[in-house]
């Protein structure tokens, strides 16, 4: 049985990839900029069935409907767009592979919950990019840092600080307010006598200056990364949002097809490919 899903595997990556010298990304073109993604070779079956939705032009003026800042920006609600339910026959079979994690700009499956997915089965169409906590946030106990950050602005001699973050919760700038409480981390350690460092010696080394959030890795199905426009999903991230974190204004993408040779893939973006 492993030797058949072994063949049909590779026979799904010839389908997906043509050339074994060439390779297809995939640029995610929105508003705010352009995202480059490259899919992964391992999961063969999210490959296909993404780069037959992007080709087709099915994820062409679909939206990110759903947007949480330092945590991830999903979209290609296909059956939306096309005003039909999501078939569950159409579910993508797991491909959750040891050392694919939840970097910044890992492009993943979404999926239903496990109590009617157990098989954590990805939608068919449904994809997120992740956008993160920062990595200076995953070295932080950011819950201490905040409770005691609450405690030092009661003290009348911070006003000025305190005027600084109740103008960013006016305006409901909640990244903002992280990074305010970031920058006077050293102040609250010699204030309390407390060390807001956490052991991210756990966290493997992907994660090292870019971030990402750990919490889903083994989870849902990662096929993919972002390349090229990091900052793009920032942008994205940033933007306003309503009832279910959908953006009050809507935030549409179109996707183009680039075909490359694998040799300038690794060239151009340091990728190496797995050995045959």
């Amino acid at each position: 049985m492993k030797k058949i899903l072994l063949i049909l595997s590779v026979m799904l990556c010839i389908t997906a990839c043509g050339d074994k010298n060439k390779d297809y990304l995939v640029k995610i073109k929105t508003e705010y900029g352009d995202m480059t993604v490259l899919l992964y070779d391992e999961t063969p079956l999210h490959k296909k069935n993404f780069l037959e939705l992007a080709k087709s032009g099915k994820y062409d003026s679909t939206i990110f409907h759903r947007v949480i800042e330092d945590f991830m920006i999903q979209g290609g609600n296909v059956s939306e767009k096309e005003g039909v339910r999501e078939n569950d026959q159409d579910q993508v079979p797991a491909e959750i592979v040891d050392g694919f994690y939840h970097h910044k700009g890992a492009l993943a499956a979404a999926r239903q919950p496990d109590n009617v997915n157990p098989e954590k089965k990805s939608s068919s169409t449904q994809f997120y990019i992740v956008d993160g906590f920062s990595w200076e946030m995953m070295a932080t106990n950011v819950r201490l840092l905040n409770q005691k950050m609450s405690e030092l602005l009661q003290d009348t001699s911070y006003s000025d600080l305190l005027e600084q973050f109740q103008e960013l919760a006016k305006n409901r700038d909640n990244k903002g307010m992280t990074s305010l409480a970031l920058a006077n981390k050293s102040l609250v350690e010699e204030t309390f006598g407390v060390d807001l460092n956490v052991d991210i010696s756990e966290y493997p080394d992907v994660y090292q200056g870019v971030g990402g959030y750990p919490g889903l890795d083994g989870e849902y199905t990662v096929f993919g990364k972002v390349i090229e426009g990091l900052d793009i999903i920032d942008k994205i991230a940033a933007v306003k949002t309503g009832r279910a974190d959908r953006p009050v204004e809507p935030v549409p993408m179109t996707m183009e097809i680039i075909e490359i040779k694998k040799k300038e893939v690794t060239e151009k973006y340091g990728y190496e490919y797995p050995a045959e």
